[in-house]
């Protein structure tokens, strides 16, 4: 698959989209839209295939630990407006100035992430849920497959772009005129929370800039429920 054009994977991502949208109960489908790059090319193709079936609204999840960029949120809340998403803003039951961020990476992301995801789908009653991972950002993703079943609560993570690069990202960003976060143009290449996010030294690898100690620890937190 790594030697597939950017246009037969588009077409790949097309016909997963597809396939969820002719399957899954109406509204019952939602984008894990973190408001970044990958994420928001999955944004784009799911809104194109709902639009030409006439299938109704686009909704989306997006997770605000609390500790986000300023500028990723105000990206996210101005281009849900423009492109007219259906927006849930899962956030954790925490009170973070008496909460240690970044100390334990499993506990942090499983309660700032993980368990107000998992209520998000919940209560929004989805079925299937959009994400922009990709096999070529972290090895933990490698194996990962388009289709996966989860718990807790019963769902289906559908992984559509697994296959794409970050170049490919990119490049499909270019051609199609899709808005990003100013973040990328000052450096970053990954975004996550604040406090455990950094710009890439040169030649680094994409989410070096990541916090290392959760990178680690990618699989354990897949296995909790995190994308």
């Amino acid at each position: 698959m790594s030697d597939m054009t950017l246009e037969k994977k588009i077409e790949a991502t097309e016909a997963i989209l597809l396939e969820v949208a002719t399957s899954a109960a109406p509204g019952a489908v939602q984008v894990a839209w973190t408001g970044g790059k990958d994420s928001t090319v999955v944004l784009f193709i799911w809104r194109a295939v709902m639009a030409h079936g006439g299938r109704g609204s686009v909704r989306a999840i997006n997770l605000d630990t609390g500790c986000k960029f300023t500028e990723i949120i105000a990206f996210r809340d101005r281009l849900a407006v423009e492109w007219d998403v259906d927006l849930t803003i899962a956030r954790p039951n925490i009170v973070l100035k008496d909460y240690p961020l970044a100390v334990d990476p499993v506990s942090c992301c499983r309660e700032l992430k993980v368990e107000p995801l998992q209520q998000a789908i919940r209560d929004q009653a989805a079925t299937h849920l959009l994400t922009g991972i990709r096999r070529d950002e972290h090895p933990d993703r490698a194996g990962r497959k388009e289709f996966e079943v989860r718990t807790r609560p019963d769902h289906v993570m559908v992984n559509p772009i697994l296959e794409w690069t970050e170049m490919d990202i990119w490049a499909f960003h270019s051609r199609f005129n899709l808005p990003f976060c100013e973040l990328y143009e000052r450096g970053y290449r990954s975004l996550g929370c604040q406090p455990c996010t950094t710009k890439p030294g040169e030649g680094a690898e994409e989410r070096s800039g990541r916090d290392q100690a959760k990178e680690r620890v990618m699989e354990t937190l897949t296995s909790l429920g995190y994308f």
